[in-house]
């Protein structure tokens, strides 16, 4: 039995910020950086043209004047903000008011809080108190896909049932000027704060995704590709040379596990350049296929865990036909994938 997604409703930082602006920050915090003219290309080659922040770029939080634990608080509660936000617009788009709700599962983690962004949202949002609870926090990137994998498993475990989801991440946390290597200046122009949120039912209500099946797959011995770090000066998000080929590495036991047939539309984690264009030929899509991935990435950054929903939404202002067959993809750290196998229901 498959389970449908409502069309997702995203919430940005209520910032903008240009890759020109970034460059501009890093000219002033570095100007003495010896790769700084290696440091500069790459960020206006990441993909990236603007990307959304809960604070000015300039704000103590973003600068790292503040410290650690009124940079947490800040990004925390504004992820909630945001979540509160998409989360009541998700219900508008389904049709549905809070006590609808039969489980909540939500992805985050930006920032510290316990409890987290589930429990704050029953309460922000009016859900009952014996909504079933699925809170994931160490996921980032991959949190998206996998709180619609655990959602569609509690709608087919209990059918009927009316699971929202959803995923906020203020990534700019991370955006650290103790960082001088050239991959924390590449995740200062990357990375973009938001939130979104869907419903997943047992019958469809609307057209979007059904999901029919789902694949976990954590990458052996790739703990060291990606991790988050909390140090005295603030967060920071540390990454090795091998991160750059983590995505292709975990290609394989997704092409295995989806079969040879190349499916008709693919919603592809934003994570890179490299990693959509990768991602979509291995699939055997074109670049038209990862259109929408590839806008997201331009226009609001990585969204971390927000990313899929976000591409998401963008599928259905352009929808595949009724019936066409879908895979939807993000990556991790861990090294980790989620992955989705849908069709388009009209």
């Amino acid at each position: 039995m498959p389970a449908y997604a409502s069309r997702p409703q995203t919430v940005f930082g209520d910032h903008k910020v240009t890759t020109a602006e970034i460059a501009d920050d890093i000219r002033v915090h570095h100007p003495d950086h010896p790769r700084l003219a290696a440091i500069l290309r790459v960020v206006g080659n990441c993909g990236v043209h603007t990307r959304y922040f809960t604070r000015p770029i300039d704000s103590p939080v973003i600068t790292g004047r503040s410290d650690i634990s009124a940079r947490a608080e800040t990004a925390f509660q504004d992820a909630v903000t945001m979540a509160e936000r998409a989360a009541h617009a998700a219900l508008d788009t389904a049709g549905l008011v809070a006590q609808d709700i039969d489980a909540i599962v939500t992805a985050h983690v930006t920032g510290w809080a316990v409890p987290n962004l589930d429990v704050h949202l029953v309460a922000r949002l009016g859900l009952r108190p014996t909504v079933r609870r699925i809170a994931l926090t160490t996921l980032a990137c991959a949190g998206g896909a996998q709180a619609l994998l655990r959602a569609a498993d509690l709608v087919t475990a209990r059918p009927g049932s009316k699971v929202l989801v959803v995923a906020a991440e203020v990534i700019s946390t991370v955006y650290n000027h103790a960082d001088t290597t050239i991959e924390s200046m590449i995740y200062k122009a990357l990375f973009g704060d938001a939130a979104a949120a869907t419903v997943l039912t047992s019958e469809p209500s609307e057209p979007g995704i059904a999901i029919h099946d789902s694949l976990e797959y954590v990458l052996p011995d790739s703990l060291d590709r990606y991790q988050g770090r909390i140090a005295t000066d603030g967060f920071h998000f540390d990454s090795t040379k091998k991160a750059l080929t983590a995505a292709d590495d975990v290609l394989p036991a997704v092409l295995d596990w989806h079969g040879a047939q190349k499916p008709d539309f693919a919603v592809i984690h934003p994570g890179s350049p490299r990693i959509i264009s990768d991602t979509a030929a291995a699939l055997g899509l074109t670049p038209h296929d990862s259109r929408h991935a590839t806008d997201t990435l331009a226009d609001e950054g990585n969204l971390g865990g927000v990313s899929v929903l976000r591409v998401l939404e963008r599928t259905h202002a352009a929808p595949p036909a009724d019936g066409a067959s879908g895979i939807m993809v993000a990556f991790g750290p861990g090294f980790a994938t989620a992955a989705l196998r849908c069709h388009w229901q009209a």
